[in-house]
């Protein structure tokens, strides 16, 4: 039989640590059910000790998720460790991620601790996750950079404290393929008690090859692959899940293991992820991108018509493509929305909340004739600052563009409930919406981003906008979909700016 490849996501947790990936409590949830739905065997759910709402977002899932293990990450700390036990306290399965660094440069300048006490903290830590778990995992942060003998010295003693998953990050993604196997090669075969332990893989993508290092470790004896949807990740990413899996199940006449994932989850898990992030897929990406299974080329036309294993080594709708149908249109009630975004792992808050999102549905299907899961999934998007955190709203708008005129937007807007009018010109319809939103707001924040896609297919398609603003070293992304692209451009400018208002903040270590 084949070993049990295990996948451990922290698109939650990891993938959050992109600038302008944070999330609430909410969208949290919503993707960590797809996760589940995709059969996920770990997901890293978040850093309990960062912030209130990270421990709360934690204990949610830990609360709803009943299949996959539910983690939390801690520094080797007691107080990290402690407040990480409390949020998977409730989980049906719970783990315990704790890491310290040990490379040389990082144990210097970041820790300012010796090898031995470093060694000595380790084995404290997995003492104190052993009061909340038998599953533990230990990371040795920057082990791509560490030296061998001290990984295996440090392995062999929280192995022999207790834990149960043994990670080999390579943090900064330096490490090449044939590099970063070896290294797991000789861990294995050095390491006392390395036959008792799952060997755990963490790849960043700086150089390009956090999936080519992560299956080479595979490949070396690694059991346990940490990755993301997308490649979701601090500055350039972390290993895409959705390459990792489609690599080892396309190429099983290669590995000597293969994972539980049900791929046919894996577009709808990227949509979901790209849509509340607000972080596009590129057309060109592998597996998830729009342009993975599309062919140009005439001759490649050609063998696909003729047989399409000559041009494809995967089918498209093993991985989701296609997978999507029409669910709602305008004469859909109440109960087949809530049942709806209930299949697509959406939870709403409260009753309030599900009216003014059927509303709103409702106003969606008298513009569009059919509504997708996309549409669904892109109208809710908007939906991720509750009422009582809506500080700003848009109530009515009007846009004056035409050849040799000056741009103007004439918006009300709705302020704490005080609706308000604002005007600006601008160089387009766009850049006078958000002169005219800032002259109410004064946020005093920049834009870093703003783009621009369609949804679904067709002239009516919705188009959905993110806008990412940062102000005093803090970044948000907005979303705002709408059939008219000028609205849509004022709803993400505002979702934005409610999310800066309700100063939901997150606070991650590295790893």
């Amino acid at each position: 039989m084949k070993d049990h490849l295990i996948v451990f996501d922290t698109t939650l947790r990891d993938g959050e640590q992109s600038p302008g990936a944070s999330m609430t409590r909410d969208e949290k949830l919503r993707i960590a059910r797809q996760l589940e739905r995709m059969r996920v065997d770990v997901i890293e759910a978040g850093f309990p000790a960062a912030s209130n709402g990270d421990f709360e977002s934690v204990r949610a899932i830990a609360e709803a998720i009943r299949e996959s293990t539910v983690c939390g990450l801690a520094r080797a700390n007691e107080a990290d460790i402690r407040r990480a036990g409390e949020a998977i306290a409730p989980a049906v399965r719970g783990r315990i991620h704790t890491f310290i660094a040990t490379s040389p440069i990082h144990m210097e300048m970041k820790l300012r601790m010796s090898p031995d006490q470093v060694v000595e903290q380790a084995v404290r830590a997995i003492g104190w996750a052993k009061e909340y778990t038998d599953d533990i995992e230990f990371s040795a942060e920057d082990a791509g950079r560490s030296e061998i003998d001290f990984l295996c010295r440090i392995f062999e003693a929280v192995i022999k404290a207790g834990a149960k998953t043994i990670n080999v990050p390579d943090t900064v993604g330096y490490n090449v393929p044939e590099q970063y196997a070896q290294t797991i090669r000789t861990l294995i075969e050095r390491v006392p008690g390395a036959d008792k332990v799952v060997w755990s893989v963490h790849c960043h993508n700086d150089l390009g090859l956090a999936v080519a290092n992560s299956l080479a470790a595979v490949m070396a004896g690694a059991r346990q692959v940490e990755c993301t949807l997308n490649g979701l990740g601090e500055r350039a990413g972390n290993a895409a899940l959705e390459e990792l899996v489609m690599a080892v199940r396309t190429r099983q006449d290669v590995f000597p293991c293969d994972t539980r994932i049900d791929a046919t989850q894996i577009v709808p898990a990227s949509k979901l992820v790209s849509g509340v992030t607000g972080f596009p897929v590129q057309p060109n990406k592998a597996i998830v991108g729009a342009n993975a299974f599309a062919h140009e080329s005439g001759i490649h036309q050609d063998g696909v018509l003729k047989h399409r294993e000559t041009y494809e080594i995967m089918r498209a709708e093993d991985v989701g493509w296609g997978a999507n149908k029409l669910v709602l249109g305008k004469h859909s009630g109440r109960n087949a929305f809530r049942s709806r975004l209930q299949e697509i792992g959406i939870v709403v808050a409260s009753e309030e909340h599900l009216n003014h999102a059927f509303a709103r549905f409702k106003e969606l299907a008298d513009k569009k004739h059919e509504i997708f899961d996309e549409d669904i999934q892109a109208l809710m998007s908007d939906e991720v600052v509750t009422p009582d955190q809506e500080h700003y709203r848009l109530v009515a708008s009007r846009f004056h563009s035409e050849t040799g005129e000056t741009p103007r937007a004439d918006l009300t807007l709705s302020v704490d409930g005080q609706e308000t009018r604002t005007s600006a010109e601008g160089s387009g319809p766009v850049d006078a919406a958000f002169k005219a939103i800032e002259a109410i707001a004064s946020s005093g924040t920049e834009l870093l981003l703003y783009s621009v896609n369609a949804i679904t297919t067709g002239t009516d398609a919705q188009g959905e906008v993110t806008v990412r603003l940062a102000r005093e070293g803090k970044v948000v992304n907005g979303q705002g979909a709408d059939t008219d692209i000028i609205v849509a451009s004022a709803k993400a400018y505002l979702n934005a700016l409610n999310k800066l208002h309700s100063k939901l903040e997150r606070l991650n270590p590295q790893l």
